[in-house]
């Protein structure tokens, strides 16, 4: 029998941290939802808030081998497992250095409690290496970044990120959660640290909030000591719910990936269309970046309808489409990131990072791709009216 680690990669998604049920042999995993287990005469003391029910302990055996780590932890939000691995490895005096374009929560986690702690933190000017080159302290201590960024598709390039942490031995931190696993592997070119919004690609079907984090067993025994005290463990139910949903992880998000290939092309030969933001594009500035140290280019993309039209108007005029907050489920939809991802930060503070007023973030589905298109251009029909 082959190891885990030596399985293809929808048998990983299928097989790998199931819980096995031994007393009526079921197809899939059972739900264990008990709050209370015994102490006595037991192999683990097993506690919700301990990460360690069965269900729990199973479900992190996935996420690691998903993203080829050693070891993993879920959380009942990516800004649980955001935050708590971000205070684990940063105590009063530090400094933590981010990439400029990031999710808006973690900008605002950043800005709004650090300064309470004494952890200092910079902001990088763009998502270049040498950008950060210049702000490496003696006390800095971690180095986060995300690519692709949110919202606006950056590339940075995680192998030299990696190879100038490791020469000041400054941890790494990651958010994966717009390539996720099946398009990005961010352990095998040297991070450290990955974290995830599992409300996204890996929940699926947007039925589900959750976290996840992916490292080595060292780095996920210091989280969970820090886990355990913030408390951000995830229900056995949604547990449940999220292990159902990553078995058809890779499906879903190679059929999303494809069709968001087409939606980009289209959208950039759109004389409607402004600007497309999509790593898959030859004119995507990173696209060779990209190409280099991605599996896929993901199903994200954003861009900007031309000044005549309106953002909001053209949105509420999708028919298939749908203006919604969350991303990376099955069907697709939109937001505006200066409402919404973006909303805690200033114009300026948007400005700054290229988020204006009218940019659309497009979460591709598994619809037809010329059903979408069709979607699109009736859209801009209406809107243009």
């Amino acid at each position: 029998m082959k190891k885990n680690n030596e399985f293809g990669i929808n048998t990983k998604c299928v097989h790998v941290g199931e819980v096995e049920d031994k007393q009526y042999k079921g197809a899939v995993s059972p739900i264990f939802m008990s709050t209370s287990y015994a102490f006595d005469e037991v192999d683990v003391k097993r506690y919700p808030r301990y990460f360690n029910t069965p269900n729990q302990e199973m479900l992190c055996k996935k996420i690691a081998i998903l993203e080829n780590t050693e070891a993993g932890l879920i959380f009942g939000s990516g800004m649980a497992a955001i935050s708590t691995a971000l205070f684990t490895f940063l105590k009063t005096g530090d400094h933590v250095i981010i990439q400029q374009v990031i999710y808006g929560g973690t900008y605002n986690l950043i800005v709004s409690e650090f300064e309470k702690y004494g952890i200092e933190y910079s902001f990088t000017d763009s998502d270049k290496v040498h950008d950060f080159i210049p702000l490496i302290k003696d006390n800095t201590k971690v180095i986060y970044i995300e690519t692709p960024s949110n919202p606006l598709l950056g590339i940075t390039d995680i192998r030299a990120i990696s190879n100038l942490a490791k020469e000041h031995a400054i941890i790494t931190m990651i958010d994966n959660t717009f390539a996720s696993p099946i398009n990005q592997n961010p352990a095998d070119l040297g991070i450290d640290i990955i974290l995830h919004s599992a409300t996204k690609y890996m929940g699926g079907h947007s039925d589900i909030s959750a976290g996840a984090i992916a490292a080595s067993q060292i780095y996920i025994d210091l989280i969970w000591k820090t886990a355990i005290n913030f408390g951000g463990n995830l229900s056995d139910q949604t547990v449940w719910l999220l292990e159902r949903s990553l078995k058809t992880l890779n499906i879903r998000v190679k059929e999303q990936t494809k069709n968001a290939q087409v939606i980009a092309e289209y959208l950039e030969g759109n004389k409607f269309i402004d600007k497309v933001y999509y790593p898959g594009l030859k004119s995507h500035p990173q696209h060779e970046l990209a190409k280099s140290q991605m599996h896929g280019f993901g199903a994200m993309l954003s861009f900007e309808l031309k000044g005549f039209l309106d953002a909001m108007s053209f949105q509420n005029n999708l028919q298939l489409i749908k203006p919604s907050l969350s991303l990376a489920g099955l069907e697709s939809t939109t937001v505006s990131p200066a409402q919404t991802t973006h909303a805690l930060l200033s114009m300026e503070e948007r400005l700054i990072r290229g988020i204006k007023d009218g940019l659309i973030r497009l979460s591709v589905g598994i619809e037809e791709p010329k059903d979408l298109i069709a979607d699109i251009d009736q859209a801009i029909e209406k809107t243009k009216k």
